[in-house]
């Protein structure tokens, strides 16, 4: 056990510190929700230079509530019903202690809500720019069989598994986005600078160079010539592009390409397929029928190419189909998940076998993600190899030239 220094907010507002002792600031900050004291900081008082938890700044972003803001709510919802605090009450301390507007704002609204009549469910789907249909769906299962408690929790697991895929995401494409900007400023610098000022020496000279020479510097003319309208021109596809695909066909389409982009298709396809296969299993465990669990999966599956794949399935099976040949009909899932989708529909264990489905999902994405700087890197090498290669030749061929002229 650690002793730690607390400071936090009760249900009337009021300034609560202390110390106690705990095994994490987890476990501590659980067990003052739990009391009804919403922790603002937690402070290890035996390691004095580490860094406070402030679960206040956690919950501050600008504009817009983050996924770890999501997380910490839904643990927070979760600890509190769990304690037996009335729902109203629970919200209204979040909402005070949120330093985040625009969430605070949104628990404020359901509040009212709340208070009009309207279940939790119905209160948080007037709020859909921050809670989605599955946040909506699971409210819902969890209030319609007295489990709110759990389906908080169910809520805070699956959100922190998409934040730790999108971590790895990232983790992934960082060093190759830095080696791709890293050569678009070299190769700016190289037309811009460089080579302007060898073709300024080579024009002394009255001597015919070399083709690679004479790409170059075209190459280098044209790109001071028109820079500023290449720079315009990008800034503007890019703005189409962004336009594009805020629009439903351009969404689909965009979402399409990724899933068959060489290198990382594979990878969004998996990710994709195990978000499917989370979804499907935490929403059907908790009661959903089918139908109604496709539909949630659907919104909930982050890619519009998947989503339409799912309503299809959804259509089969009203039409009368099972579950596994819907999918099997969709075209995306492997032999072996289909395997699993049998099994599960004939020994009623659907949800069980479909967490397998998603960990095996899970575990491909991981391994696919650290092979994927292992992939990208000889790639980058060879790019940055002809690069290279075509400035040193159409700078040192026409010195060497030269060289040899005056020699002779």
């Amino acid at each position: 056990m650690t002793s730690f220094v607390f400071k936090g907010r009760n249900q009337a507002g009021g300034l609560v510190t202390g110390e106690r002792d705990a095994g994490s600031e987890n476990e501590l900050a659980g067990l003052l929700i739990g009391e009804g004291i919403v922790p603002t900081s937690i402070e290890n008082t035996v390691e004095s230079t580490a860094q406070a938890i402030d679960w206040a700044k956690v919950l501050k972003s600008k504009g817009k509530v983050t996924l770890d803001e999501l997380i910490i709510f839904s643990r927070q919802m979760y600890s509190l019903m769990k304690a037996g605090v009335p729902m109203i009450q629970a919200l209204r301390g979040l909402a005070t202690s949120s330093r985040n507007e625009l969430l605070q704002e949104a628990l404020e609204d359901v509040i009212r809500q709340l208070e009009g009549g309207l279940s939790l469910a119905a209160s948080i789907q007037t709020r859909n720019d921050i809670f989605d249909d599955l946040f909506v769906s699971m409210v819902h299962v969890g209030e319609n069989t007295g489990q709110l408690d759990v389906a908080f929790k169910q809520l805070a697991d699956y959100l922190e598994m998409e934040r730790e895929t999108r971590k790895r995401l990232k983790q992934a494409i960082r060093y190759p986005l830095m080696v791709l900007i890293a050569i678009s400023i070299a190769i700016i610098v190289i037309n811009i600078v460089v080579i302007p000022a060898f073709a300024s020496f080579f024009a002394k000279f009255d001597s015919e160079l070399p083709w690679q020479t004479r790409v170059l510097i075209a190459t280098s003319e044209f790109f001071v010539t028109y820079g500023w309208f290449l720079l315009v021109g990008l800034s503007a596809s890019i703005y189409g592009f962004i336009r594009y695909i805020d629009t439903k066909d351009g969404r689909y389409h965009w979402d399409k390409f990724k899933l068959k982009a060489p290198l990382v298709g594979g990878i969004f396809e998996r990710i994709a397929l195990g978000r499917f296969s989370r979804t499907f299993s935490m929403t059907y465990r908790t009661g959903v029928p089918i139908l109604q669990a496709l539909v949630v999966v659907a919104n909930a599956a982050g890619n519009a190419y998947v989503s339409r794949f799912v309503n299809e399935m959804r259509g089969q099976i009203e039409r009368g189909e099972t579950l596994t040949r819907a999918a099997s009909n969709s075209g995306m899932f492997t032999p072996l998940v289909l395997q699993m989708l049998s099994v599960g529909e004939e020994t009623g264990a659907l949800d069980s076998l479909m967490d397998q489905v998603a960990d095996f999902y899970e575990e491909e994405v991981d391994y696919d993600l650290k092979q994927l700087s292992d992939t990208i890197e000889p790639i980058l090498i060879v790019v940055m190899g002809i690069m290279v290669l075509i400035v040193a030749l159409g700078v040192f061929l026409p010195m060497w030239d030269l060289a040899s002229t005056m020699q002779g």
